[in-house]
């Protein structure tokens, strides 16, 4: 059996002719986040629909018990009220990523097994640590904090500062695609050894059963426990975690 880890496939190109963008591709992954975009949509609509004051239903409870979390989750983490308005973003990310994990578990390819699904969230990440911090000491003094404390540490600082955002995408990405190539492996190794060990058997039963992968019914769903379901909401978890830190650090100046 072989085993190859490829990049997402492009479905179709749409030829624009602008230089330096170049053509725009409809890859695997675009379409997979359109559908993980749709997902997330239809749930939010299915838990707010009539919505009571009073005697509320076990849809509304869900949901009610989900933005409490989101609210304690910022809010334990930064001291107070005072980045309410990171909930909405904390949440939106923790919710897509927590979604693009897990849909490898229904045979889609994870959209966060593509770097530049991490990129497009860490920039924008890193442009609103990189607002925050100028709302707080101003333009100058943004400029300013990379020479501190002695100029001569200013592109050392440029580079941490820029770290931040590579740091956040790659963490995310490895840790995604990493657990999607042991699950292959295992998968291929356990389909050699199942033809190998069932190959012994004399006759047509042992080529029968040698070409049926046995030994990988079992095993590698629980493997997947860990490394789709736990890492998976890890990753998440810590992606928010990580935002909701640096934000607040860079607004508190």
């Amino acid at each position: 059996m072989n085993f190859e880890v490829a990049g997402s496939k492009i479905y179709y190109t749409i030829h624009t002719g602008i230089p330096v963008l170049g053509d725009f591709n409809i890859t695997e992954t675009l379409v997979v986040s359109w559908i993980v975009m749709a997902i997330i949509t239809l749930l939010c609509i299915f838990l707010t629909r009539n919505l009571q004051v009073e005697n509320i239903s076990k849809r509304q409870a869900v949901a009610e018990m989900i933005v409490e979390a989101a609210h304690n989750l910022v809010r334990s983490n930064t001291g107070g009220t005072k980045f309410d308005w990171l909930i909405p973003l904390v949440s939106a990310i923790f919710a897509t990523s927590i979604v693009s994990n897990l849909i490898c578990l229904v045979g889609l390819r994870s959209p966060t097994a593509d770097l530049s699904t991490e990129a497009a969230w860490a920039i924008v990440v890193f442009v609103i640590i990189t607002a925050c911090k100028i709302k707080a000491g101003g333009f100058l003094g943004y400029l300013k904090s990379f020479t501190t404390p002695i100029a001569v540490m200013t592109p050392f600082n440029i580079l941490s500062e820029l770290a931040t955002p590579v740091s956040m995408a790659c963490r995310h990405f490895g840790n995604i695609l990493s657990g999607i190539v042991i699950d292959g492996l295992i998968y291929a190794a356990l389909a050699i050894a199942s033809s190998a060990l069932f190959g012994l058997i004399p006759g047509a039963v042992g080529d029968v059963l040698s070409n049926i992968p046995i030994l990988s019914v079992g095993l590698p769903a629980i493997l997947g426990v860990y490394f789709d379901w736990f890492t998976g909401c890890m990753q998440a978890f810590i992606f928010s975690m990580l935002t909701i830190m640096y934000i607040a650090n860079a607004a508190e100046g």
